[in-house]
């Protein structure tokens, strides 16, 4: 029993397991569970209008157009319908969506107050896990910043669709030049190299953009990349487990008329889990490095110890013995030398 007891101890003073506890202390499973359910409508609003906008651009292009699918496919396992009915959006009916219709004004509504709702959620979750209040922004900035980001999440979505077509072309015309064939293993090998670069650079980003200009917190640039990469990589094995996960998850036949919807539900919560704990894994590294998540108020509480311990010191001084017989003689300087005098 003792060894079992000081395994435990030890246990409990790693890191990791320090940062599911803080994790935990700070309600981090109910706000995941909250952000899932918030994030679902998001992404199916964004989506909508997403291609309600730039739909008449990428159906001139046909590769971007794929790319971009297979983009959102692989980052929401189960959103996209490969054809055999297993996902919740047929591309064909994302190609159709039109912005000047009374459905994309809709969806267009819905995105502005679901994926600002969410932004709003994330944002008070992350400074939770920080031990932070809410900001004291004005709350018309603050939804204009939120919108802001949610535009910006959209086109790196975009961006990193087409730097990974791009690549994939690029390297096809170089081992073409070389003599290898596009379909060959290297090729192969290369292409979905470049793809997971690509993806884990777009988490990360994003990532270090929701800790630090979502939520408002002076993170440290060293540790709010570190936190960030650890959380993109948690994505990655999210992502690449997706599939295997939710057929496990949404095997019951009695939910199988709802097994899309429960299985992406799932896979949200998950991925809200690995944000907020990645963010408490910044956290207890700034504490435990004596780094405050807010200086200016960090600054106040170290005044306040200050006066109430010099507080405290004068109580202590004033309870000694023949303090006020000392007191008396330095202010009647008379008393003092009749006392030496003596």
């Amino acid at each position: 029993m003792g060894k079992v007891t000081g395994l435990v101890a030890r246990a409990t003073k790693t890191k990791p397991v320090r940062v599911v506890a803080h994790y935990s202390a700070r309600g981090g499973p109910l706000m995941a569970s909250g952000l899932s359910y918030q994030a679902i409508f998001a992404v199916f609003a964004g989506i909508w209008v997403g291609f309600s906008i730039i739909g008449l651009v990428i159906q001139q292009d046909i590769g971007l157009r794929n790319s971009l699918i297979d983009t959102i496919a692989a980052a929401v396992p189960g959103l996209i319908d490969p054809g055999d009915g297993s996902g919740a959006i047929d591309p064909a009916d994302l190609l159709e969506a039109g912005a000047l219709n009374w459905t994309g004004a809709l969806a267009l509504a819905g995105l502005l107050f679901t994926a600002l709702g969410f932004l709003a959620s994330a944002r008070d979750a992350i400074r939770r896990i920080f031990d932070l209040a809410g900001p004291s922004t004005n709350f018309f900035l603050l939804k204009l910043k939120d919108l802001a980001l949610a535009a910006a999440f959209g086109a790196a979505l975009i961006v990193s669709t087409a730097l990974s077509t791009g690549s994939t072309v690029a390297i096809g015309f170089a081992l073409d030049l070389v003599g290898v064939g596009s379909d060959s293993l290297v090729a192969t090998i290369l292409g979905r190299t470049i793809g997971l670069v690509v993806v884990l650079a777009l988490d990360t980003v994003v990532l270090a953009a929701l800790y630090r200009i979502l939520s408002g917190i002076p993170i440290p640039r060293h540790r709010l990349i570190g936190g960030a990469f650890l959380g993109a990589v948690g994505l990655g094995i999210l992502k690449a487990l997706g599939n295997a996960l939710l057929g496990g998850a949404t095997s019951n036949p009695l939910l199988a008329s709802f097994a899309i919807i429960i299985g992406l539900l799932i896979f949200f919560n998950l991925v809200c889990q690995v944000i907020l704990i990645s963010a408490a894994w910044i956290a207890v590294g700034m504490a435990d490095n004596g780094i405050a998540a807010d200086p200016a108020a960090a600054e106040a509480a170290r005044a306040e110890r200050e006066r109430i311990a010099e507080l405290e010191r004068i109580a202590a001084d004033a309870r000694r013995p023949g303090v006020f017989a000392r007191l008396l003689r330095r202010l009647d300087p008379r008393q003092d030398q009749a006392d030496r005098a003596k």
